[in-house]
């Protein structure tokens, strides 16, 4: 969990750069070269299989606990909780992804 959530974080950071794009035209630089998109898009497939990774766990765990397999509510709990913030923080950073692509197209050159 605490990995997702780092490489999560790692992203919004990278995300950040990009909405000061227009500002900074070394980062519009580094934007396009075929290096800088390799490492992203490494992070996101990788942030993106640990939101499924804790989605699949969580509902393993409800599963087990609805069939009375020896999983205790709190671990159930935990579970879907874990699985809902990692959700709801892809989800913040897709939203930021699609605003920073909006702010690009919305320049003018």
């Amino acid at each position: 969990m605490i990995s997702a959530i780092n490489s999560m974080t790692a992203a919004t950071h990278v995300l950040d750069g990009l909405s000061s794009a227009g500002a900074q035209t070394n980062t519009a630089s580094t934007i396009g070269s075929g290096s800088a998109a390799s490492p992203f898009s490494d992070l996101l497939t990788d942030a993106v299989g640990q939101v499924n990774e804790l989605e699949e766990q969580a509902h393993t765990a409800v599963s087990g606990l609805m069939t009375g397999s020896g999983v205790d509510v709190h671990q159930a709990m935990i579970a879907t909780q874990k699985a809902n913030m990692a959700f709801e923080l892809a989800l913040a950073v897709r939203n930021k992804a699609v605003q920073a692509y909006q702010q690009v197209i919305g320049m003018q050159f």
